[in-house]
């Protein structure tokens, strides 16, 4: 066997080895011959990830290479491999153990679900049983990116499949980054049907896509009664930091508006809940447990529904509200308010744009100015100075006055609204004729404290406490109240303003129709009230809701007498400023009024003269029948001019629909009643 070279190397499988031609390196190249099958024994362990057998393989190799470089270059192997087997112990650790809790939900969640089903939100009857608000069934669109390999890719397909715009779909998705793991993410409320034969029909395309069956609110007539039913949302942050503790959770609907707001508790019901089996696209595969939603309460209103669109009709294309309820009882029979707005809207998920023009919107649709207007009350408030008047017996009423169409007060003169005035007037005929000059000088003579009292007294310049928030108080001002608000004293001229309904006094319409109901039924205040009942689904009742007596008003008999025959003769008078409110079906009492937006120091001028926003307000306040009254409304349209032409024949088609409403329940009851008489 010759000698190796003097330099040089051999291989041994892959690895090479050097020598210097020494017998001794001759040696361990002999060595790494030998160690062939050890090496590859090493190789084939470290692509197992076997770390054990792959230690044990290196010490064989050490065992045999007795080369120093080759022992330098194994302890060095060593070392690595130790800390790779150290490395994989502490990941594992970290994984099962830190952080075991974590993988195993989302284990569990790529196999079960839990699938929430809210309950069926409570429906909204009127008082003769006619539906107002029920909920139908809806499809929502849902994603879970955690069951898609590529959640991009899908909502751009999905974008497709559907005709909408990809970026939207992906906005969305980024927004909802934050979620928790395998959280539902709403990519679109009540789509339509083509919408879901497109999800339907497409699910391999789609892994993580899905609908969900979900009870949708529907408003049987649209914007009618919008601003006392109010409307739903998703319910928000501030919200859902108060609410957690009571079942809320991200993506809710809670009552925002009205009635649905001020009575969620009682009509949103339980939640129930699936845990469901999926697929790998997260498909449905199986329910294994369930519990059963419960339904909300249902709600009885006082609305009749019918009288509701009569006013609803009356007010079209017009900027106001009409407002009636029952004289004894306060039980609000219509508020409707215009330009309204379609809670519908709201339910399928209103879009920024829309919400944007509505909360934009100069008109204020969301406003509801029944409630929440704040206006002067022009000549409807001559009906507290004429109580506070005899009342406080400053006056006689049989005395009459000249009325040349002006007053003077100091060095300003105030105008009456009939150029040229009245003439002699006394008390009756002051109110019939809305004459503005009797009234002037009876301001002086009450004084703004005692016109205050009596105006307090009829609950004006003060929340009624109805059950629908954000209700405003309105002012009724006094010498205490300018001194607070302004520092300054109350001044007498201020007071001829106040004594037609102008100066700093404000009200909302529904203290003026509970004013008139009071004045109707002798002086009984009541708070006004929505909903009468609350029914679980089985029928029985949970709650029940009356009559509420905030004060009783002491009148003199002489007082109501001559107020209410002057209110009779405002309509049904020969030169009565209400005459547009008379009527064949009904005898109607009531007041016009109409108030001023800017003052005017000149000219006469017609409302039409005006641009429109300075135009005068048109108010009518009323009730009747006349001789037993039943139901008080008033009227306010929005720069409507005079409240004779614009006001009262809108309150004249409301009593209208009331007296045929109730000629037809008398008429069904006396059926009734003879077929029992037969049947007997």
């Amino acid at each position: 066997m010759g000698r190796f070279p003097q330099r040089g190397r051999i291989l041994a499988g892959r690895r090479a080895i050097y020598y210097n031609g020494s017998t001794r390196s001759g040696i361990a190249c002999a060595g790494a011959f030998c160690s062939v099958k050890a090496w590859a024994k090493l190789r084939r362990e470290i692509s197992r990830c076997r770390p054990v057998e792959a230690m044990a393989a290196l010490t064989e190799i050490n065992k045999q290479d007795g080369a120093p470089e080759l022992r330098r270059r194994a302890g060095l192997l060593y070392a690595l491999l130790i800390i790779a087997f150290f490395g994989l112990v502490s990941r594992l650790i970290f994984l099962q153990i830190i952080q075991g809790e974590r993988y195993t939900f989302l284990s569990e969640n790529n196999r079960v679900r839990l699938k929430r089903v809210p309950g069926t939100r409570g429906m909204m009857f009127d008082r003769q049983g006619q539906l107002l608000v029920d909920s139908r069934p809806s499809f929502d669109l849902i994603f879970v990116p955690e069951d898609a390999y590529d959640p991009a890719k899908t909502l751009r397909l999905l974008a497709q499949y559907l005709r909408r715009d990809e970026n939207e779909l992906l906005k969305t998705f980024e927004e909802s980054k934050s979620r928790a793991a395998f959280d539902e993410m709403v990519l679109g409320r009540d789509v339509d049907w083509p919408a879901v034969v497109a999800v339907e029909s497409h699910q391999l395309d789609l892994p993580g896509v899905s609908l969900r069956t979900r009870p949708r609110r529907n408003y049987a007539d649209g914007p009618m009664a919008a601003h006392v039913l109010g409307y739903l949302g998703e319910i928000n942050q501030k919200q859902l930091n108060i609410l957690k503790e009571q079942g809320y959770v991200v993506g809710d609907e809670i009552g925002q508006y009205g009635l649905e707001r001020r009575w969620e508790e009682l009509l949103r019901g339980k939640s129930g809940g699936q845990q469901v089996e999926v697929d790998a696209l997260g498909r449905r595969v199986r329910v294994l447990h369930e519990v059963t939603d419960v339904p909300g309460y249902t709600v009885r209103l006082t609305l009749d529904r019918q009288m509701q669109e009569a006013a609803y009709e009356a007010l079209k294309g017009k900027e106001g509200t009409i407002v009636a309820l029952d004289v004894h009882s306060g039980a609000i029979l219509t508020l409707a308010s215009t330009p309204a707005f379609d809670p519908n809207v709201f339910a399928r998920g209103i879009k920024s744009e829309e919400w944007s023009a509505l909360i934009k919107d100069q008109l204020r649709p969301l406003s509801n100015r029944a409630t929440q207007g704040q206006f002067p009350p022009g000549s409807t408030f001559k009906i507290i100075m004429a109580i506070a008047a005899l009342e406080e017996g400053v006056i006689n009423p049989e005395s009459f006055i000249q009325d040349p169409g002006f007053f003077f007060f100091g060095n300003r003169s105030f105008r009456d609204w009939k150029k040229g005035g009245h003439g002699a007037v006394n008390f009756h005929r002051a109110i019939v004729e809305s004459c503005d000059t009797y009234f002037y000088q009876l301001g002086p003579k009450l004084g703004i404290d005692r016109i205050a009292k009596w105006a307090h007294a009829f609950g004006l310049g003060e929340k009624t406490g109805i059950a629908l928030d954000d209700e405003r108080n309105g002012v009724i001002p006094d010498t205490e109240w300018k001194r607070k608000r302004y520092r300054q004293p109350w001044f007498p001229g201020e007071t001829v303003s106040v004594a037609i309904g102008q100066g700093y006094v404000t009200v909302t319409p529904l203290q003026l129709a509970n004013m008139m109901a009071a004045v109707a039924n002798g002086g009984k205040l009541f708070r006004p009230y929505l909903v009468s009942k609350v029914e679980s689904v089985d029928g029985t009742t949970v709650r029940e809701y009356g009559p509420e007596l905030i004060r009783t008003i002491e009148l003199k008999p002489d007082t109501l007498n001559r107020v209410r025959n002057a209110l009779a003769d405002v309509v049904s008078g020969a030169h009565g400023t209400g005459g547009a409110a008379r009527s064949q079906m009904v005898e109607i009492a009531g007041k016009t009024g109409t108030a001023q937006v800017i003052e005017m120091k000149s000219a006469y001028l017609k409302s039409e003269q005006l641009s429109y926003f300075n135009r005068d307000h048109a108010w009518f306040v009323s009730y009747a029948p006349v001789d037993h009254p039943e139901v008080a409304i008033a009227v306010l349209v929005e720069h409507g001019g005079h409240g004779g032409d614009a006001a009262a024949p809108m309150a004249k088609k409301v009593f209208e629909k009331f007296i045929e409403l109730k000629k037809k329940a008398t008429e069904k009851q006396e059926v009734q009643i003879e077929g029992e008489t037969r049947a007997n």
